[in-house]
């Protein structure tokens, strides 16, 4: 039940995830949640027993779907890591991280090739964990992933205090609780490894609901501070696309007034954008340069333009200065040249 309720939650995550896949140019949280959210599923009960049949009932599947986890976990640094922390360091780092994972990969298919699995079994640890390469199976993939949440729930939390937006903040401080819940998931997996090995198994059992409550709690902080900002994002453009439509509406009447003699360039209100979420922006911004170009030509036409005209303009250009500031766009300045009397 616990696999299937954490790749339930991941499955969620990349349905979050996918209507930003155009915009987004790093796809490495999506490729991370498709990846671990495989692993997870590969893990049902059901699913497992079908699949490592298939393969010869080896247990190959395990091994699949731990290469899986491991390569998940990566994506999933990577693509944090790189949100927090925007030095060219990072792109090392990643160099050597990718290093590290292609060891551990190995690691885990020479330890699995030692152990004595002969038979189908959805708790793979429990019924061979007592063979030490068992254990260094285990405990190989465990240690990769403690040590890599470990330094990305850290870099979350030293730079949440950096994000200009208050859901990045909100979602690096879930996403760091998530990796300190993962942290104490190794902790006890390696404690089961342990304790297996002395032949504890009362003790090991115990130890296990402490497994699945961190991979639950781990996976739904996670999951929530990965899919936070991308919703909000989505939000905030709807708001700032209906924002914007309202004001090429009032902005109608001053265009029209001051553009009517220069017809050859003037904005057709009917085309199309490509992203309908960016289109009254657009819109907007070519009606404010429009204006200020045929003031520019001809500063008389400022008479044209009443105090609720020059309030709309106002509006206008505060409502495109976080967008276009320090981009490449044109941004319009007509208030500050308000006045201007040569050509």
């Amino acid at each position: 039940m616990i696999q299937e309720i954490s790749a339930a939650v991941i499955w969620c995550l990349a349905l979050c995830l996918l209507p930003d896949l155009k915009r987004r140019k790093d796809q490495s949280i999506l490729v991370a949640a498709v990846t671990i959210a495989t692993a997870l599923t590969l893990n049902v009960d059901r699913i497992y027993i079908a699949g490592d049949q298939l393969l010869g009932s080896r247990n190959l599947l395990d091994l699949i779907a731990n290469v899986f986890m491991v390569v998940g976990i990566y994506f999933l640094s990577r693509a944090i890591l790189r949100a927090a922390d925007v030095r060219e360091t990072v792109d090392i780092h990643n160099r050597a991280g990718l290093s590290v994972l292609g060891i551990v990969v190995l690691a885990l298919i020479v330890s699995f090739s030692l152990v004595d699995a002969p038979r189908t079994s959805t708790s793979f640890m429990r019924d061979f964990g007592s063979q030490w390469p068992a254990a260094v199976y285990s405990s190989v993939q465990f240690l990769y992933i403690g040590a890599v949440v470990a330094i990305t729930g850290f870099t979350c939390f030293r730079f949440r205090g950096e994000m200009a937006k208050p859901y990045f903040r909100v979602a690096f401080m879930f996403i760091a609780v998530g990796c300190a819940l993962a942290v104490v998931l190794v902790l006890a997996v390696l404690g089961m490894d342990v304790l297996h090995l002395m032949g504890e198994l009362e003790a090991m059992t115990r130890l296990s609901y402490v497994y699945d409550a961190a991979e639950v709690g781990a996976m739904v902080f996670l999951c929530m501070g990965l899919a936070l900002p991308p919703v909000a994002r989505r939000l905030e453009r709807r708001s700032d696309a209906r924002a914007a439509a309202v004001l090429v509406e009032r902005l109608a009447g001053p265009w029209d007034r001051i553009t009517s003699e220069r017809s050859e360039i003037r904005l057709d209100l009917a085309q199309t954008a490509i992203d309908r979420h960016d289109a009254p922006k657009r819109r907007l911004h070519r009606m404010l340069v429009e204006i200020q170009d045929a003031l520019f030509v001809d500063p008389h036409l400022a008479q044209l333009l009443s105090q609720d005209d020059l309030d709309v303009l106002r509006e206008a250009e505060q409502h495109l200065g976080a967008r276009f500031a320090g981009s490449g766009h044109r941004q319009p300045g007509l208030l500050s040249r308000k006045g201007d009397t040569t050509p």
